[in-house]
């Protein structure tokens, strides 16, 4: 029987499966599964709202035909295994049941799959953005401390408890308490992989070390922050907050403690761990069973099956592969192997690692229908759910396939599937070389992880990305966290993220000649161990105004092998580049470029000083939302090269292409020498500051604002020499300005400018550059050093005046010097009507564009470049 006739007949098969038992229930017990109202019901002191809340977690026992389990075969095997003694041989059974009609490959295909190259062979260039990134998370990790992370661990197994809790999610009271523990583990795990950073190698062996004489104390391989009893309310399927979610981590964290760090006591815990819960699952389905094990999985298990399949990668017991596929969660499964897109409704970040565990076990066992499964599944999710950053979910669920442009709000693409949706598109590239996943992955790495962290902060980090008009990170139902009030799920999957920038830059493949894949483009080395060479890619910075990518590769020898070594090596030429105009060079001779969307293959013997550089053309084009109504067809993302642009909005979204053959023709770049012409006008009173800031389209004096925001924005000016804007490029300082006639340009909106009203009238913002919008910048009239004054050009001895004492909230008016000699104020004027001119608050990112709007231009630069500022993603281009 040919493979795919066989695919398909085991699709059939677990059609029947699904539709007779598996998918009988398959709800996670909306709205109980989303983690957000969890936390809400375990902080609350309502009981009333509890127990409503809580009434409907039993609402996925509807009664079901027992009949039509009584004749399944764990059922049936299971009495027959009553009458036998040996535990071991009823489990051998079980697991011969379950297999039943299974193709088994026994070498899991593992030879013809790409192999990751260790995180202890790449690191990442500090100056880059991935080594900024990966910097503030290793600074976050050395900030947590041992005694607090291992509290409710201590307190759980009956020890001492130094230190103090931390707060959030891993409160003593939080049901959910030590999840967080061990996605430490596996970051710091990561993190000493990519930096072999001492410090931080003292405090995960310390944890590990605490941990493990929690476990030793309650001598039965159990460990948690809760007490045993939460699965005792698990079994009998009644409320409680996810436990087998937080074993998972702590289960993958010691296992990525053994297999990255090398530490023998964790694998030992590991292995300790999972007999404890073998024996619990073995227990459910003896005392009552099999189908009472799938309903308790309707309660969120993370990713059980993928740990233990991993962990059965590394010992070979069958115990651990039983016990893994015992939490393939069969009814979501079963959707995707027969490839019904029914995933909406479903609580994303449950499912998606369970998807992930089945594609484990395509790896360790080679059934095929798992391949089809996770195929199926990113299919789905990448043409049907997931947003121009490559994440997916609103409100942390799954919406109707091809509707998301009504979903767009402030609770869009929990952070936490955007990290395992990188897990699946990275099995699925390593198994098929398809560039399609190579690019997905570099499209959420870039527009989904970095935009996570807030800047250069440690351990500040949001829960979901909004991506409603005119939306803010700051400004979600979560906001910003912080570093130890905190802890949700998001600032696991956080540090997990950034701990390991560098897992997917290279894969290796095997044989006589071996071959190193090149699938994303981030300044990094390379100790190629099987290649025989060591590697250094360079990317050069890239900026609007020079609308290329260039990167090259550096080889040098290693200790091992002085000569260097023959090796194939494949370079993505990424989809958002062309041919037109694209080159590549080796040791300065050109080489054929192919086009977009393939490898470029080169086979030599490398030696130290081979140089290989590319120079290809940055693309800029718009990308539809993923929505199939007619109405919303207008709905559109712009793109500069891997980059996802966001534009200054407080919910302006309206782009007027009509008129345009190109993009080029409504987006323009701004060159880098106009960071220079920003300026920031402030005055003192008393003991305060205040900046001269936009404020509902008038301007006041409020207080100094902190970089980043929106004030920030909004008290930065762009200044513009009227008389001769061809001198823009000689402006070197603002005060070059002094003297000349000028316009003020509002930062957030170019092409628009300050204007006055008339004498005595607020100053506000105009759409054209009147002559009420031309000040000549002079010295400041209070004669000092520092300050400036703006004189209206066409109203002569009037100036910009906020008064002789701002205070915040001041307005900005015109007043002329004649009015201050009546009113007898001529002092008080004078210092009202100067202004420190200083850097502008805000500065342009290197990529910044100017679009060409319908009631206003939009600046946009790249949505990770952005902290608390409002955006727009998705804008409604006429064309």
């Amino acid at each position: 029987m040919s493979p795919s006739i066989l695919v398909k007949v085991l699709l059939l098969v677990l059609s029947h499966l699904c539709r007779q038992i598996f998918c009988k229930e398959c709800t996670n017990i909306p709205p109980l599964s989303s983690h957000t109202l969890r936390y809400e019901l375990e902080s609350s002191t309502n009981q009333t709202l509890k127990q409503d809340k809580y009434s409907h977690y039993y609402q996925h026992l509807t009664p079901t035909d027992d009949s039509a389990w009584s004749s399944l075969f764990p059922r049936k095997m299971l009495k027959e295994d009553e009458e036998k003694d040996d535990g071991e041989q009823r489990w051998a059974m079980l697991y011969r049941n379950i297999k039943k009609g299974i193709v088994n490959n026994n070498n899991g295909g593992g030879d013809s799959f790409l192999r990751e190259v260790s995180l202890h062979d790449v690191r990442l260039d500090p100056g880059s953005v991935f080594g900024q990134a990966q910097q503030t998370n290793l600074e976050y990790l050395l900030m947590l401390d041992v005694d607090s992370l291992a509290w409710s661990f201590r307190k759980t197994a009956g020890l001492s408890t130094p230190g103090e809790p931390y707060g959030g999610w891993e409160k003593p009271e939080m049901e959910l308490r030590g999840h967080f523990v061990g996605h430490y583990l596996s970051a710091s795990a990561q993190m000493w992989a990519s930096t072999h950073n001492e410090t931080l190698k003292e405090k995960m062996d310390a944890l590990v070390s605490a941990l493990s004489v929690c476990q030793d104390k309650l001598q039965t391989g159990y460990l948690s922050a809760f007490p045993s009893e939460f699965f005792d309310r698990f079994e009998a399927v009644k409320p409680v907050w996810a436990p087998y979610y937080t074993i998972h981590k702590i289960l993958a964290g010691l296992l990525d403690q053994y297999t990255l760090a090398g530490n023998d006591k964790a694998l030992k815990m590991t292995i300790w761990m999972v007999d404890y819960f073998y024996g619990r699952v073995q227990n459910v389905i003896k005392k009552y069973s099999i189908e009472r094990h799938w309903y308790s999985l309707n309660e969120e298990t993370g990713g059980m099956n993928d740990v233990l399949y991993k962990l059965y990668s590394v010992t070979g017991n069958e115990k651990h592969l039983l016990l893994a596929h015992l939490f393939d969660k069969p009814c979501f499964l079963g959707l995707l192997a027969v490839k019904a897109d029914d995933i909406s409704g479903f609580h994303a970040n449950t499912h998606i690692p369970v998807v992930v565990g089945s594609q484990m076990r395509y790896e360790v066992t080679g059934d095929p229908l798992y391949k089809e499964i996770g195929t199926f599944f990113m299919d789905i999710v990448n043409s049907s759910h997931s947003y121009a950053t490559g994440g997916t979910s609103v409100n942390e669920f799954w919406t109707n396939p091809k509707r998301l442009a009504d979903t767009l709000n402030t609770e869009n693409e929990e952070s936490c599937t955007t990290y395992n949706m990188l897990k699946v598109s990275r099995h699925l590239f390593r198994w098929t070389k398809e560039m399609a996943y190579a690019d997905y992955y570099e499209r959420a790495l870039t527009n989904g992880v970095l935009t996570v962290q807030r800047g250069r902060d440690p351990g500040v980090m949001i829960y979901m990305l909004p991506l409603s008009h005119g939306s803010s990170k700051a400004h979600s139902y979560h906001g910003w966290g912080t570093k130890y009030d905190s802890f949700w799920c998001c600032y696991g999957t956080g540090i997990e993220s950034f701990s390991k920038l560098g897992d997917s830059i290279y894969f290796e493949e095997g044989g006589k000649t071996p071959s190193l894949y090149i699938i994303q483009y981030i300044s990094s080395s390379l100790n190629w161990r099987a290649g025989n060479i060591s590697l250094r890619q360079e990317v050069d910075p890239i900026v609007s105004s020079d609308q290329r990518f260039r990167v090259a590769f550096t080889f040098a020898s290693t200790e091992q092998h002085p000569s260097g070594g023959t090796a194939t090596l494949k370079f993505r030429i990424p989809l958002w580049t062309y041919s037109d105009g694209a080159k590549a060079s080796i040791n300065g001779q050109d080489l054929p470029l192919l086009n977009p969307g393939n490898f470029l293959s080169i086979s030599k013997n490398w030696s130290p000083g081979d140089k290989i550089t590319f120079d290809m053309p940055l693309s800029i084009r718009t990308e539809a939302i993923k929505d199939d109504r007619p109405e919303y067809s207008s709905f559109k993302a712009i793109f500069y090269g891997p980059y996802l642009l966001a534009g200054l909005s407080d919910g302006e979204w309206e782009i007027d292409a009509t008129s345009a053959t190109s993009v080029s023709d409504w987006l323009t770049p701004i060159p880098p020498y106009y960071n220079s012409h920003l300026i920031s006008l402030s005055q003192e009173s008393g003991q305060s500051a205040f900046a001269v800031t936009i404020s509902n389209a008038s301007l006041k004096m409020e207080n100094i604002p902190p970089p980043g925001n929106n004030s920030a924005v909004r008290s930065t000016f762009r200044i513009i020499p009227k008389e001769d804007p061809k001198q823009l490029k000689n402006f070197t300082n603002p005060k070059d300005a002094i003297g000349k006639l000028v316009v003020l340009e509002p930062f957030n909106s170019p092409g628009m400018a300050i204007a006055h009203n008339g004498e005595g009238a607020n100053l506000g913002v105009v759409t054209e550059y009147s002559s009420a919008a031309v000040f000549r910048l002079v010295g400041g009239l209070d004669g000092g050093d520092s300050t400036v004054s703006l004189e209206s050009n066409d109203r002569e001895g009037c100036f910009v005046y906020s008064g002789a004492d701002s205070e915040n909230g001041t307005t900005i008016k015109l007043r002329c010097k004649s009015t201050s000699l009546v009113d007898n104020d001529e002092d008080g004027f004078k210092k009202g009507a100067s202004f420190s001119m200083g850097k502008g608050f805000s500065e342009y990112d290197p990529i910044s564009f100017v679009a060409k709007g319908k009631q206003r231009n939009f600046l946009l630069s790249p949505l990770l470049s952005l902290r608390d500022e409002s955006y727009t993603v998705y804008f409604n281009i006429h064309s």
